[in-house]
């Protein structure tokens, strides 16, 4: 009996398979690891292949054309080779069949199978099952015996969080590495979360003070990931931890060091629109709530030990140690999860709005801790006023609580986003703290005038619509079109733009701007996609290994993504992604010891099995 490598039937018909293998070039790319001109030099030597052709494809493939191709080559088969092939695949079974053949004989080798990382070895693996028409295993796991069962999350935001709180509480080790000196993320520094307003920091720090007090996590905080090697079950982690120089066991979060440190800078959790020392705590509820230096800002270090030492001087508990060094730590782990967030889009970029040319156009995150209570003037909305610099003797824009309120607020949607300029990418949740930010303008300046300019309001979530059809009724001004500009006269702020819906240009003017920028990859996903081996979408996101069935996958086996560093999503579902990862580690963890105990029995029971006779 003939194997499918030697023959087909069609209409009733033995025919020997003459097959065409397709290594597709999409966007004029290939898979990262894998080499086109070697694996068409492969591919031509395998049994029942008559042609190999490396061809660029785009959504708009023409069948008749490929058609013409297939009738010349006097093919019958087709094998697509790509990461996402198919994608494609209706356009050649289509054309397979207006050249005379069976439509049905279109194969696929996706390199984004679950593997070692992709490679040679790994792409000719799949290409050979894919012309042989059997089914492509993925790459061989390591024995149940040698499975680690720790597991190491990267990025101590919610999703890092709830990934890392659901497989301790499990009973597992967690590494969790992040690289700010506090867990949190970006959702410490919010306010509220729509649409149910609900406080992010009652939602948030519970969880916080979980991870601190579990003792399956062993938190790394400003920490980075060097190096990984090794395959699911048996990687191999080195973290680079960056000394806090202040001893956590030690410090008490007392504070007295922070009040003699003579050096003043801004603080990045507050967004610069608040100060801090050069030795700080993050914020009151930081995770963990001791104090660190930065280097930077140390007079110390940056004298190499000639000046200022006050904290160390002044602390009676012993806790700072300046002279501390960086380490590195190496650390086995079976299971990755990526949860390494976003970042905001630099607003100094879309120069037409005048950021860091007016100094009450505000981005999102610097309205977010000024709307907080925590914030600089008590979640007080005032605007910028000129106040002397003591130290300096020149005066600074900064907010304070005595401030004046502003008597009119515009929002303006979509900055960066949806946007060819910069990311052609809608950032999902940009439409929704808006609105939240309207209601705030309302709730705590209801004599006010607020202005929302949107290009489509994109409320997708449970709940969502329901929220903006409660910020209509709060008296916000909903006006549909593209700002085109900001500008400064005599003082005063003008919107420049268009309303659609009445088909007219508008200028209002306003006393503060807050434009809400969109979301894109952290600083640092290039390289921490390197250094896993996994690949990143042409937006810069991490790659899933199948957006429908495997969202939280990667092309590497063992190694999963959550929450935003995948693409932008709102709370929930970044939470509900970080359990699914989650779920995976425990799945893999939890099948390699049920293996174990079953081959541990199966030893016992033929060591007790009385020798015959």
């Amino acid at each position: 009996m003939k194997s499918t490598t030697e023959t087909t039937i069609a209409k009733g018909q033995a025919q020997t398979t003459r097959i065409g293998v397709f290594l597709l070039r999409v966007n004029g790319t290939t898979p990262p690891g894998v080499d086109y001109a070697m694996l068409a030099e492969y591919a031509a030597k395998l049994p029942g292949v008559k042609t190999v052709r490396t061809i660029a494809v785009s959504a708009a493939m023409e069948p008749e054309k490929l058609a013409t191709d297939i009738r010349k080559a006097k093919l019958n088969t087709i094998v697509l080779a790509a990461e996402h092939p198919g994608f494609y695949k209706p356009a050649f079974a289509r054309a397979l069949a207006l050249a005379g053949g069976d439509g049905g004989q279109v194969r696929l080798a996706s390199f984004a199978e679950r593997g070692d990382g992709g490679g040679a070895g790994r792409a000719r693996e799949v290409l050979t099952s894919a012309v042989r028409g059997t089914p492509n295993a993925p790459a061989v796991a390591p024995s149940p015996s040698a499975f680690n069962t720790a597991t190491l999350v990267i990025g101590g935001g919610v999703a890092g969080i709830q990934a890392a709180l659901e497989i301790a509480e499990s009973g597992h080790k967690v590494y969790l590495v992040e690289r700010t000196g506090t867990i949190g993320g970006r959702m410490a520094m919010f306010d509220k979360t729509f649409p149910t307003l609900d406080c992010a920091a009652c939602i948030l720090t519970p969880k916080m003070v979980a991870v601190s007090q579990n003792p399956n996590i062993e938190l790394l905080v400003l920490s980075e990931v060097q190096e990984v090697s090794g395959n699911i079950g048996q990687f191999t982690v080195k973290v680079l931890k960056h000394a806090t120089r202040v001893d956590a066991a030690a410090c008490v979060a007392c504070g007295d060091c922070a009040r003699y440190c003579p050096v003043t800078t801004a603080s990045e959790f507050d967004m610069g629109i608040a100060t801090r020392k050069g030795i700080f705590i993050p914020f009151p509820q930081a995770v963990p709530n001791t104090y660190m230096i930065d280097p930077a800002y140390c007079n110390w270090v940056q004298s190499d030990g000639k000046k200022c030492g006050a904290c160390a001087k002044k602390c009676s508990k012993g806790a700072i140690h300046l002279d501390a060094k960086d380490e590195t730590v190496e650390f086995a782990v079976g299971n990755i999860i990526v949860a390494t967030g976003y970042d905001a889009l630099d607003a100094h970029r879309v120069e037409r709005y005048g950021y860091g040319t007016y100094p009450n156009v505000l981005n999102s995150l610097e309205f977010e801790r000024l709307t907080n209570a925590s914030g600089p003037t008590g979640g007080k909305i005032v605007m910028k006023s000129k106040k002397l610099n003591k130290k300096t003797k020149q005066e600074e824009w900064v907010f304070a609580p005595d401030g004046e309120k502003p008597k009119a607020v515009a929002i303006i949607h979509c900055v960066g986003s949806r946007d060819k300029n910069y990311n052609s990418y809608c950032s999902r949740v940009c439409c929704m703290y808006s609105l939240k930010f309207a209601h705030l303008v309302r709730e705590k300046l209801p004599e006010a005038k607020c202005y929302e300019y949107y290009i489509d309001m994109r409320a997708f979530g449970k709940g969502y619509e329901e929220f903006h059809e409660r910020i209509r009724e709060e008296g916000v001004y909903l006006v549909r079109g593209r700002t085109a500009t900001v500008a400064e006269r005599d003082g005063q702020l003008y919107i420049h733009g268009e309303d659609t819906l009445d088909e007219h240009l508008i200028t209002l003017p306003v006393d503060m701007v807050l434009l809400s920028v969109g979301l894109q990859p952290s600083q640092g996903t290039a390289e921490l996609a390197e250094k896993l081996c996994i690949p990143r979408d042409d937006d810069g996101w991490f790659r899933e290994l199948n957006y429908n069935s495997e969202p939280n996958s990667t092309m590497r086996q063992g190694i999963y993504v959550a929450g935003v560093c995948q693409g932008p999503k709102d709370i929930p579902d970044t939470v509900a992604q970080a359990s699914a990862a989650a779920a995976h580690a425990l799945r893999s963890i939890v099948g390699a010891t049920a293996h174990a105990t079953a081959a541990q029995q199966k030893t016992v029971e033929i060591a007790g099995t009385p020798a015959r006779p």
